[in-house]
């Protein structure tokens, strides 16, 4: 079909899953639970680190923001795919699918930023100790927080912009169960090489330079912990990085698995999608049991919080 008589498409249709059986309506349960948690988990670390004043430290300040990126990147998937699930043909308008495709990444990206963010501020707490309030100031960490916020919107918006003016014509099913960019180019008219080479090299530049930087970061924290004459003294030191680096290994597996591979649009959308499902439902729903579950000062303050609201019903 000439381009230039090209009717482009007005809406997708998204494959999702196979309809076997019911399938779809135990995923609809298994995901609805999942969200629930996320939003709920996420939800209550935000709130807690507000109210307790304990908490006003640059550690739960990134970690809330860990949180909003965690209910955004879930949410931009997860309510659409619910209704999808649910219907005999999933579709969405082509416009929602670039803003979902944009909101996926600019939380996903901006995700790694923060977790990057973290790993310096474990730094400076473990490695300089003295010097670490006088660095870690609330001016520093509102200029970390807006610049990796920022820096996910700017690393994302011209792929978006890019993928949004290829001629869809030929086909309207993405091979997914939401707009990935893989699936999105696989079905596009017109040039893609280009978009898949600068996709490769942002994916390159972003995790693997967070992931470098993260890894650095855990070397100096290691050989400094490792100095700490007492055991106890390193166990403690260690516990303060344990949630973090749960966190990185699970959320940069995934990441590493899907993304960073030339030719993402000829990949195994099959396996993609497992992948994708963990990295979409689950791992969000995870961070706030990782960062709390051995986290004292949030179980303390989430125990004061629960105490005034059972006072205020009594």
């Amino acid at each position: 079909m000439a381009l230039s008589n090209c009717s482009r498409v007005e809406e997708f249709v998204l494959l999702g899953f196979p309809h076997i059986g019911g399938i779809n309506i135990v995923l609809f349960v298994f995901i609805l639970v999942f969200y629930i948690f996320t939003i709920t988990g996420n939800g209550l670390i935000i709130v807690i680190v507000r109210a307790d004043h304990q908490l006003q430290k640059p550690m739960y300040f990134f970690l809330s923001n860990l949180s909003c990126l965690g209910m955004g990147h879930t949410t931009a998937i997860v309510p659409k795919m619910l209704v999808n699930l649910l219907l005999d043909k999933s579709t969405i308008c082509f416009y929602c699918c670039m803003v979902q495709m944009f909101n996926f990444f600019f939380f996903g990206v901006t995700e790694f930023f923060i977790l990057t963010v973290i790993s310096f501020d474990r730094y400076l707490a473990i490695c300089q100790p003295l010097r670490y309030t006088t660095i870690m100031n609330s001016s520093l960490c509102l200029q970390l927080a807006v610049a990796s916020w920022t820096g996910g919107f700017f690393s994302i918006i011209s792929q978006v912009i890019m993928v949004a003016t290829l001629p869809f014509c030929d086909s309207d099913t993405i091979n997914h169960f939401y707009c990935d960019v893989g699936p999105l180019l696989k079905i596009a008219g017109g040039e893609t090489q280009l978009i898949e080479v600068l996709n490769f090299l942002v994916a390159v530049a972003v995790i693997l330079t967070s992931l470098l930087l993260t890894v650095i970061s855990y070397i100096f924290i290691i050989s400094t912990i490792l100095r700490i004459p007492s055991t106890s003294g390193q166990k403690k030191a260690f516990s303060t990085c344990t949630s973090h680096l749960t966190v990185v290994s699970i959320y940069y597996g995934a990441v590493l698995f899907i993304y960073l591979r030339p030719s993402i649009a000829h990949s195994s959308f099959s396996l993609n999608k497992a992948v994708s499902l963990l990295n979409t439902v689950v791992i969000p729903m995870l961070n706030p049991f990782i960062y709390t579950i051995r986290n004292m000062e949030v179980k303390e303050a989430l125990q004061k919080v629960l105490r005034r609201k059972g006072q205020r019903e009594l």
